[in-house]
């Protein structure tokens, strides 16, 4: 899951928008040094990401990346979650999207001046630039996964790994299909 996923289950499980968002700038027990609502919204969202990690769905999506990308799948794969998820959002939520990212922007911005600067960074830019709603468009993956792969050079298959979403297009969103509702119905009974 990336940016959107998280926080969309995140608002159905009732976490905190904020440490859900924050949880990959976080190392270690976050307990110490955040609020119990973040800390918890922090481990919500590493369970998300272990839960969605070993799903059978998301583990046969891997295996359509080429041998050259499929050590990156999983990052890519994160992204294209979001994608499907902002292609349908009017299918799978109630409020439209660009009213629930501004709700989620107003949760997320009192937390920034303590949260560590590549957050702050990454919220300049996640906003501003609408990414979570440029998500719908296909083509934008590829730029996304382009940027990603020019700051990791060492994660420099992810320019790549655009194609392998492109040709399974159709497959990955039957995927989607088969497990987001379930996550969101998990999400909505707090058994996430």
């Amino acid at each position: 899951m990336n940016f959107l996923a998280h926080l969309h289950l995140a608002s159905l499980a009732n976490s905190s928008l904020p440490g859900n968002l924050l949880a990959d700038y976080v190392r270690g027990d976050p307990h110490p040094h955040w609020p119990a609502d973040i800390a918890a919204g922090i481990a919500l969202h590493r369970r998300l990401d272990a839960l969605t990690d070993s799903l059978p769905e998301v583990l046969s999506a891997k295996r359509l990346f080429r041998d050259e990308t499929r050590r990156v799948a999983p990052i890519t794969l994160d992204v294209v979650w979001d994608h499907f998820l902002s292609r349908h959002w009017n299918r799978l939520a109630a409020e439209p999207l660009p009213q629930f990212l501004a709700y989620a922007q107003k949760q997320i911005a009192p937390v920034l001046p303590q949260s560590p600067e590549g957050f702050q960074r990454l919220n300049g830019y996640l906003w501003r630039e609408r990414w979570m709603e440029r998500y719908a468009e296909a083509g934008y993956l590829q730029q996304v996964l382009r940027g990603m792969a020019a700051r990791r050079p060492r994660l420099a298959a992810l320019a790549d790994s655009w194609h392998d979403f492109h040709h399974n297009y159709a497959a990955l969103e039957t995927f989607f299909w088969q497990f987001y509702p379930q996550l969101m119905a998990r999400a909505a009974a707090q058994q996430l």
